[in-house]
Parts: C-alpha cells; sequence; structure tokens
C-alpha cells in the first residue's frame, strides 16, 4: 500500500510520527465506540501493538512492523483487537492479520490529529498502578534513545530536533510525490532552499508515499527560529506548485539531482 494513511487527517502527521518523531501521542476517536479513550502513541513498552490500561484506555502503538504490507490494516487490527480484550492487556501480534477493515473505517475521520510530543516515555506508566518491572526498563531503554524533538507550528509535518553535532528540520510534505519534486527543484534552481545562514538542504526520503524533505542546521538553532522561514518557504512552494509551465532544462537538471539523493522507508 503506497500511502496507507491516505484519506485520514493529518496524513502528513501520521508519516511524521511513524517515521521521524521518537515519543508523542494523539488522541483518536473510534466511530462505533466514541466513549472509548483511545490514544495513539509512537511506540509502546515491548513494542507492543496495543495495550489496554486497567481503567479500559487504549493506546495504539504506531511504530510497528508491518505483517500485511498495508500499515493501515495491521493498525486497524491492533485497535480492534484492543477495544475487545479485556483492561490491564497488551496486545501481541502472533500472526499476520487476515483481511478486514483499516483504520480509515474505524476512526472519526472527521477530527483532526491532535499531536503533543513528549520528551520522552514517561506517559507509557500514567495510570498504571503497578507497572512491571518489564514495562518500566522498556521505558529507560526508549528514554535513553530519544533525541530532542519539537512540532513546528507554521505548516503541518515539520519537526525540528537536535542531534549531537546538528540540529535538523524533517517537514513531510502533503503533495504527491512528483509535484513536491517538481517545486523542490523549481525553488533548488531559483531562489534556493536555505532556511537561514548555515543551514543547508541536504536531500529528501520517501515514506508512506509522501515525500520528507531535510535541512541541516546549526546545532544552537531552535525550533521557534525556523517558523518564519519555513511559512516563506512554504508560501515559495504553493506559488510553484500553482505553475502550469513544465521544468525547464535547468529545472529538470536540479531534479534529477534531488531524486539522486533520495532514499525509501518502508
Amino acid at each position: 500500500m503506497a500511502r496507507p494513511f491516505e484519506g485520514l487527517p493529518g496524513e502528513v502527521e501520521w508519516v511524521a510520527l511513524r517515521e521521524v518523531v521518537p515519543a508523542a501521542t494523539a488522541p483518536l476517536r473510534v466511530r462505533e465506540a466514541p466513549d472509548r479513550t483511545v490514544t495513539l502513541s509512537t511506540v509502546l513498552p515491548m513494542a507492543w501493538p496495543a495495550l489496554v490500561r486497567r481503567d479500559g484506555r487504549v493506546l495504539l502503538g504506531l511504530q510497528v512492523p508491518s505483517r500485511t504490507g498495508d500499515v493501515s490494516r495491521d493498525l486497524a487490527w491492533a485497535l480492534e483487537t484492543a477495544l475487545a480484550a479485556d483492561p490491564g492487556t497488551p496486545v501481541s501480534s502472533p500472526s499476520p492479520p487476515g483481511p478486514g477493515p483499516r483504520l480509515q473505517d474505524l476512526l472519526d475521520v472527521g477530527s483532526p490529529l491532535e499531536v503533543t510530543v513528549h520528551e520522552g516515555f514517561d506517559y507509557w506508566l500514567d495510570g498504571a498502578a503497578d507497572p512491571t518491572g518489564e514495562v518500566t526498563a522498556s521505558m529507560e531503554r526508549a528514554n535513553a534513545s530519544v533525541v530532542p524533538t519539537e512540532r513546528l507550528q507554521a505548516v503541518p509535518g515539520a519537526y525540528w530536533c537536535r542531534m549531537r553535532e546538528r540540529s535538523h528540520l524533517r517537514w513531510v510534505l502533503p503533495e504527491a510525490e512528483a509535484a513536491a519534486l517538481d517545486a523542490l527543484a523549481r525553488l533548488a534552481a531559483g531562489p534556493g532552499l536555505a532556511l537561514g545562514d548555515d543551514t543547508r538542504y541536504v536531500g529528501s526520503f520517501r515514506a508512506h508515499g509522501l515525500l520528507c524533505p531535510v535541512w541541516d542546521l546549526p546545532l544552537d538553532m531552535e525550533a521557534e527560529a525556523l517558523e518564519e522561514p519555513v511559512t516563506a518557504l512554504r508560501s515559495a512552494l504553493d506559488e510553484v506548485l500553482a505553475d502550469p509551465r513544465p521544468l525547464t532544462e535547468q529545472e529538470r537538471r536540479v531534479r534529477a539531482g534531488l531524486v539522486n539523493r533520495q532514499v525509501t522507508l518502508r
């Protein structure tokens, strides 16, 4: 399935939470169970697909391997299994699920995805009266690997993170890949793709059918400093996307170079 999250509100956020954000949550509304509290979580203890707390609240894990080739179907199976499970029960996945509904069939697609980024996975223990040693140990291991990450407010799907030597911006674009590449090529051949002094566009990766450009930033550059340049770049992208003219020869060469710097995440 090329775009498993297509048709869900906030498709770019689904892709970002699955591929680039370490610790984040978002509430979900299930059509047939509007009274159940369901929360999307990037990761769950022991990489469980889902977990039912003792009070009946459901956590749905997003960063789990796909077993069917359709991430949406995998997540829908885990969600349905959790909704039918006893309180205090983790959901395991011993075998690939068969045909069945996808997230688009189960979720209220009229509700936006409201993302909260966390500094770590301490929220796993929220409401847990007696967390097991395994859960605590899993949380400690996960916390040790978390990269500081913030979500930009200017545009959807854009996340700043700080590594050891540089900071980075990773931005999932909502346009179809071909259109996004054309727009990036036009800008790269013209005014450029930099987001300020000592910033550099380094390439992009493809994830779940969408394009995610990546920028290197100075280590001390904070997420707040990106809001204005990203807003300006989004406006420039919109302008070139609305231009019906074919790419020039120079722009085609630039586009080919951008493609050569792409990788694909599956």
